[in-house]
């Protein structure tokens, strides 16, 4: 009993969700009340997160774990969770898909998130990243009568089935070989001499791999990002990347630790690869949102060469690059999502011609959030990228940081593409100026936090700098 008191959090999201499914039921046309009741049970489940005590503390066998890095991943999860719902409502009603079922899977996937963050055990990460996954195929697909978002719910379930089998085969590996499924006990058992769990490593690394869209196992992300509906894409983009990054944290550095040597060279390969691929395919792109998702996987290669370094503190880099990544897409999301005219949204780069002589704070917003993403100071991305090179510079892995630095010049120019047709192209119609209070007030957020950032790093730096993993 005294165990139920720490996963209050996942208690009230799982009643949250069945009391909603009833309400939406027997209701009808309750779509209004059910998004606003998703919205007050994350506030409500943040406040119970942060109420939980500051140590680390192991409950149901030492199968589940609340500690700091878990309280801010939580954290974390569920605000940007609740950012997308903000931001994306209008969208949501105009392009019919208003339906109950929306937050409420919505909900649903958090809670697996959530599992898959605190989970210090085989069985608990794997039934997380289920129900995770499960929503997200629903998600992707949600607009059914629209081909591309069929065809981008289709791709993801097959590719993400395969990565979630080939996961699975290689936690099972781990447990033949090391003979448990809790992290401890693994990590006690687990040598450079045991070849088989070797194996599984590889293929949780793989599994784990498409799961934060890393190269070679990124082909789904430009697909679904295009195809699905640009509020699923914004928590695509968003949401599950903290969950993934979190559970990439735990498992190469509790069970894994003793065998770094084997999967250190795996993650700065996909560092490497993810970053040239994301700089390098972003250029010829026409449709914002694929360009999104080329941009995403550059940044998941500059947050894994943090965690390629083996150290608390590209632990600690890897995790403030992730929390200033999250800002500036929701900020970029924030952009896209005002890209409508006559109650239609635009996606191509072409529709944004001449926006700063229509919309010149939507305009200098985009600026300021385009500018952050290629890192240029002193704006946040750029202490993103900062922090990570100085931690991957302390192990003297110096190639990591010399191919960072290359095709973090080589993004910009795309980036900087989008600012030229903003500010110099000849201006298009312009886009409809009644934004829902949500949307604009999540743009104004993210642009003045990666705007002030620099004047007080030690806001977030001091609450990661309090996360140390071994």
């Amino acid at each position: 009993m005294y165990s139920i008191v720490y996963i209050l959090p996942e208690i009230f999201l799982s009643l949250s969700i069945m009391f909603l499914l009833m309400l939406g039921v027997f209701i009808k046309k309750s779509f209004n009340l059910v998004y606003l009741l998703t919205i007050l049970s994350l506030i409500f489940a943040i406040a119970l997160i942060l109420n939980q005590p500051d140590e680390i503390i192991k409950i149901f066998n030492d199968s589940y774990i609340i500690d700091r890095l878990s309280i801010f991943m939580k954290v974390l999860t569920l605000l940007f969770c609740l950012f997308v719902l903000l931001s994306s409502k209008d969208y949501v009603k105009s392009n019919s898909i208003d339906k109950i079922e929306y937050p409420i899977i919505i909900l649903s996937s958090t809670l697996g998130m959530v599992l898959m963050i605190s989970s210090y055990d085989l069985m608990i990460f794997y039934l997380g990243l289920e129900l995770q996954s499960l929503s997200l195929y629903i998600l992707a697909s949600f607009k059914r009568n629209n081909e591309r978002s069929t065809e981008a719910g289709l791709k993801y379930f097959v590719l993400s089935a395969l990565a979630s089998g080939l996961l699975l085969y290689g936690c099972s590996l781990i447990y033949g070989f090391t003979g448990s499924t809790n992290f401890e006990i693994i990590s006690t058992n687990l040598n450079e001499a045991n070849t088989g769990a070797v194996f599984g490593i590889v293929f949780i690394i793989v599994g784990l791999a498409f799961k934060v869209s890393a190269v070679p196992f990124h082909m789904w992300t430009p697909d679904v990002y295009e195809g699905s509906p640009t509020s699923v894409t914004s928590f695509f983009a968003l949401v599950p990347k903290i969950a993934a990054i979190s559970v990439f944290i735990r498992f190469m550095y509790v069970p894994f630790i003793n065998v770094i040597d084997q999967w250190q060279t795996i993650i700065i390969f996909l560092s490497i690869a993810s970053m040239i691929l994301g700089a390098v395919a972003a250029i010829g792109q026409n449709n914002i949102k694929r360009l999104m998702a080329y941009s995403t996987i550059g940044h998941m290669g500059y947050a894994l060469a943090g965690l390629a370094t083996g150290t608390n503190q590209g632990i600690q880099s890897t995790i403030v690059y992730l929390t200033i990544y999250l800002v500036m897409n929701l900020g970029a999301f924030g952009c896209i999502f005002m890209m409508k005219r006559e109650n239609i949204f635009y996606e191509n780069i072409n529709d944004l011609s001449g926006l700063s002589k229509n919309h010149p704070m939507l305009a200098f917003s985009f600026l300021i959030i385009l500018f952050s993403l290629a890192g240029i100071p002193p704006l946040a991305g750029f202490f993103a990228k900062f922090y990570i090179f100085m931690a991957v510079i302390e192990v003297k892995m110096y190639a990591l940081a010399i191919i960072g630095l290359v095709t973090t010049v080589v993004s910009s120019f795309y980036y900087l593409r989008i600012v030229k047709v903003v500010y110099f192209d000849r201006p298009k119609k312009p886009f409809d100026e009644s934004y829902d209070w949500g949307l604009k007030s999540t743009l104004i957020l993210s642009s003045i936090l990666i705007l002030i950032y620099f004047i007080y790093p030690s806001i977030l730096t001091s609450v990661v700098s309090s996360i140390i993993i071994y």
